[in-house]
């Protein structure tokens, strides 16, 4: 894979960008679950912006702020020691997310699933990070997975369309799914083109980030 097409594909699928994904896929296929009436309703977008905020913007720009004051030498963080900071941040603003959004915000149970999942993903990468490098980018795209599987699952006969050619495409939750596969596994590829990790690493992550939600499925319902 082209070096350039890999740094794309990697920007893409940050881990950061994993619940903003799936909110947007969530209010796309059945915006009413989040009592909304489509994903550019005020509620939707307002959910949406504060997703973006806590689980990318916040947590990134904190994980930016570690290399002007010499806690990671670069923000590739390629070494074990220096992502242990950036995790940490993270976490943070992933259970704040948890507390908050769930107290006074109505989402249906799904998307508590998703949240609580990639928190509980974030800490299992933590952990494993002790001991071995794992691959964020695996463990995102394997929540991912596991997040569409779910919707997949729980959401029969639903399906996503989005504007195409002057009309509509339609996509049932299935084909988003094997989707999702080959997004998750081009991650993987990108990962490996840019030499950031070693297949092991990937098989890491994907397991980790599969097994956070569906614990997290069993933990909520």
């Amino acid at each position: 894979m082209n070096a350039t097409l890999a740094r794309i594909l990697s920007y893409l699928g940050h881990p950061l960008l994993i619940l903003t994904y799936i909110l947007l896929l969530l209010l796309s296929v059945n915006p009413f679950a989040f009592s909304a009436r489509n994903i550019t309703d005020h509620r939707a977008m307002l959910l949406l912006l504060s997703v973006f905020t806590t689980t990318f913007l916040l947590p990134g720009f904190g994980v930016a702020l570690l290399k002007p004051l010499g806690f990671v030498q670069s923000l590739e963080m390629e070494s074990k020691q220096e992502r242990i900071g950036p995790y940490i941040i993270t976490g943070i603003f992933y259970l704040w997310l948890f507390k908050n959004l769930f107290s006074g915000t109505q989402v249906p149970p799904l998307f508590a699933v998703c949240v609580l999942g990639a928190t509980v993903g974030l800490f299992f990468a933590f952990f494993i990070n002790i001991f071995t490098k794992i691959s964020a980018h695996a463990t995102g795209m394997g929540g991912l997975v596991a997040m569409v599987l779910l919707a997949t699952i729980e959401w029969k006969g639903a399906g996503l369309s989005i504007p195409f050619w002057g009309g509509w495409a339609y996509f049932s939750m299935t084909i988003v799914l094997a989707i999702t596969l080959l997004i998750a596994g081009l991650i993987g590829v990108a990962r490996l083109a840019l030499n950031a990790h070693v297949p092991a690493d990937l098989y890491r992550g994907y397991a980790a980030g599969f097994a956070a939600v569906m614990i997290a499925e069993v933990l909520i319902r």
